[in-house]
């Protein structure tokens, strides 16, 4: 839904019971701990015109005409996803599915009729690099895709192509080439008034939400800086058994090699990224960044990544992650604003002189609703939106957001510093041209040196 700025800064003028209830359907979530009328300083919206997009984060779907959905991409992730489909709404249903590994479609398979009844035909689950096209072109109205991200721009351009509300999960784009791709798409999308839904779930968080509006009406100022975080042990990997191949032993262990997920800077710490470009309404101008691989077990992505973002008026937006056991962890974001700052850890706005002026209530979150999970209430919005037939898609931001981790990515890896414009307009392209479960695809796995590797 849209909801007009002038419409939401009039119901919100009182921070405290019922501010954002009509707009957000959040309800009376924030709470003034130094209380607004004790902050003598004005507030200016950062946006005074035009429309917002305020997601609907209802309990559940509205009601309306089944959806049955296919899932492309049946490992952890699939499973997940199509369990929070499942959840957002009534009326729903799984009815294709479709992995490079036969033995994922048949645990998703067995997953879900034992857990929520679905009987998925067996003509109806499909194996090889193709099975997406399979899935597409099956009776589905929509489509979960959750394969290494590497596949994500042509399987979104098919499933728009066909007419098929998507859901992408995130990171949508991993190189340059995809990006292109997918803001075609884009365009596309829109002509067909399709709902394509990006797996940037903080869009779909009631915290993330108040937040946002609150820094837009101006509770902080204007945005001068900046600092993301993603720092975490190394995720999963994936020993290489002798019975596979090389393409078998990546795909299993695809997060770890950077043709399949674009490194952790892109596959995970977009997220973090993603909130400051939301915030700001902008994307950065150029970045330098660096980084080092120390202790990863497989693959050849980095270790870490720190990366100084610039955008336009000489803001500066700093960017770090790191996947090292036994380091310190944060995954946060924090925003400052000439009139005081926003931090994610607990969801605050502070002014200049550390008092809090507004907090996200998250007991009265859990009070007045059911649903909490973010990563059903992106599922409760697009199905809402397709029965409303009320089109929107996020490919474009997200895809933005993408490319700035892959400009730090460059970056670092290179030594050099990154404009926007010439990370838009380079030809690399991770997707092998021939691909299929044997030797070794025909990319580049070598670690890169920065300083010597352009």
């Amino acid at each position: 839904m849209k909801f007009n700025r002038r419409q939401f800064l009039s119901s919100t003028a009182i921070i405290g019971a019922g501010a954002a209830a009509a707009a957000t359907g959040t309800g009376a979530l924030i709470s003034s701990c130094s209380g607004q009328g004790n902050n003598k300083q004005k507030i200016t919206p950062l946006r005074p015109t035009g429309d917002i997009y305020i997601p609907a984060l209802t309990d559940k779907a509205i009601d309306g005409q089944q959806l049955k959905a296919g899932v492309v991409g049946c490992g952890h992730r699939g499973s997940g996803a199509a369990m929070d489909f499942l959840n957002a709404a009534d009326n729903v249903t799984i009815a294709a599915l479709g992995d490079v590994f036969e033995a994922k479609v048949k645990a998703l398979r067995e997953t879900l009729q034992k857990e929520k009844g679905v009987e998925v035909p067996e003509d109806k689950c499909f194996t090889g690099f193709d099975a997406y096209k399979q899935v597409i072109d099956s009776d589905v109205d929509v489509v979960i895709f959750t394969t290494p991200s590497v596949f994500r721009p042509e399987e979104c351009r098919y499933a728009v192509e066909k007419g098929k509300h998507a859901f992408l999960e995130k990171p949508i784009a991993i190189d340059p080439t995809g990006y292109r791709s997918l803001m075609v798409t884009s365009k596309q999308a829109d002509i067909k008034g399709l709902c394509i839904l990006t797996g940037t779930q903080r869009h779909h968080q009631r915290s993330y939400v108040e937040s946002y509006l609150k820094v837009q009406e101006g509770y902080i100022g204007e945005i001068i800086g900046g600092n993301v975080y993603w720092n975490q042990n190394q995720l999963w990997f994936r020993e290489r058994q002798p019975e596979w191949s090389d393409v078998e032993w990546m795909i299993r262990d695809w997060v770890n090699w950077k043709w399949l997920s674009g490194d952790h800077i892109v596959e995970q710490h977009v997220h973090n990224i993603d909130v400051f470009n939301w915030f700001f309404g902008k994307n950065p101008i150029s970045c330098v960044g660096f980084g080092s691989r120390w202790r990863r077990r497989t693959g050849d992505q980095y270790d870490n990544f720190s990366t100084d973002f610039l955008y336009e008026n000489g803001v500066h937006m700093h960017s770090m992650c790191r996947q090292i056991d036994g380091c310190a962890n944060n995954v946060s974001e924090f925003i400052q604003g000439t009139k005081g700052s926003w931090n994610s850890v607990d969801m605050t706005i502070r002014d200049l002189k550390g008092n809090i002026v507004w907090q996200f209530d998250l007991e009265a979150e859990k009070e007045k609703y059911q649903q909490t999970n973010p990563y059903v209430l992106e599922h409760v919005n697009w199905i809402s939106s397709i029965r409303n037939k009320q089109p929107f898609n996020l490919i474009e931001s997200d895809a933005n957001s993408a490319l700035c981790g892959i400009m730090g990515r460059e970056s670092a890896y290179t030594g050099a510093e990154i404009t926007w414009e010439q990370i838009m307009a380079s030809n690399q392209n991770f997707l092998p041209e021939n691909l299929e479960l044997g030797a070794h695809p025909a990319v580049d796995v070598n670690i890169p040196v920065p300083g010597t590797d352009k």
